[in-house]
């Protein structure tokens, strides 16, 4: 069995964020942004604001059509390429991922990516994980993984691969969560990562969530964010919104306390999707 990823803040940094580390010896930063949704033409200056906030981590797909203007975000930024961990993910649909990744390096402006992920399952993905590896050997993805990958998908993937997947990156948050998926992946040596860590602005106003973040004299935006980071697991919230942008930014200076984890623990509804293959 391959090694678990660390799981809680222990003091590993990527480029002076908190981060966890994956299989390949790298790290990934705890807190990223998520450009899902995000106008190609205001991508440039979403991105330029996380990093100028301190951001280190930028999460993109060929499939969102803003690749450029994170590359653009980047550049204007002045933080030094290798103090961004950038994320782009593969249609798989698209049977070359070596000419797709070529194609997202180009649309970035970068040599490499830090995590490049098979965006979700599709008939025959798993077909598409020799390639995955052989990007990764040749440095063009410094560490690769798949999105949306159920645990029984996610086991016999790892159980195949000569590099198994560092990261699955899925739809997580205490409204749509477990303690087995969690530990399934820990178990499997892969770094759960959180998208939609916010739920998407549906149930920010629950009274659980407003109790806890009135305890702290914070939001519920970070109080959600917490919850996600405390455990280990990166999250990549999205906003457009400079003052959002901020303050889902400041999660580290505050800490939940075992009951306020298991207050929110309990909003899990248990409800997820289920892709139709894998």
């Amino acid at each position: 069995m391959h090694e678990a990823p660390e799981t809680q803040e222990a003091g590993l940094r990527f480029a002076g964020e908190p981060a966890v580390a994956l299989a390949n010896g790298g790290a990934i930063p705890l807190l990223g942004l998520g450009v899902w949704q995000v106008p190609p033409g205001e991508t440039e200056r979403v991105v330029a604001t996380a990093l100028a906030d301190g951001y280190r981590h930028v999460d993109t797909a060929s499939a969102y059509g803003n690749e450029e203007g994170v590359g653009l975000g980047i550049r204007a930024s002045g933080v030094p390429r290798e103090s961004v961990f950038v994320t782009t993910k593969l249609r798989p649909t698209r049977r070359n991922p070596e000419r797709e990744l070529a194609a997202s390096l180009e649309r970035l402006g970068l040599d490499y990516v830090d995590l490049y992920l098979i965006h979700w399952p599709a008939p025959g993905s798993d077909s598409l994980w020799p390639a995955f590896e052989r990007l990764h050997a040749q440095g063009l993805a410094r560490a690769i993984g798949v999105s949306n990958y159920d645990t029984a998908h996610l086991a016999r993937l790892v159980s195949r691969s000569e590099t198994p997947p560092m990261v699955n990156q899925i739809q997580f948050h205490p409204y749509l969560w477990s303690p087995e998926t969690l530990e399934d992946h820990r178990r499997l040596g892969v770094v759960l990562e959180a998208y939609s860590p916010l739920a998407r602005g549906r149930g920010l106003d629950h009274p659980v969530i407003g109790e806890v973040a009135r305890r702290h004299g914070r939001t519920p935006a970070q109080v959600l964010l917490r919850w996600a980071v405390q455990r280990g697991i990166p999250a990549i919230p999205k906003s457009t919104r400079p003052e959002r942008i901020a303050e889902n930014h400041r999660v580290f200076d505050f800490s939940l306390s075992p009951e306020d984890l298991a207050a929110l623990d309990g909003l899990a509804s248990g409800r997820r999707r289920r892709w139709p293959f894998g």
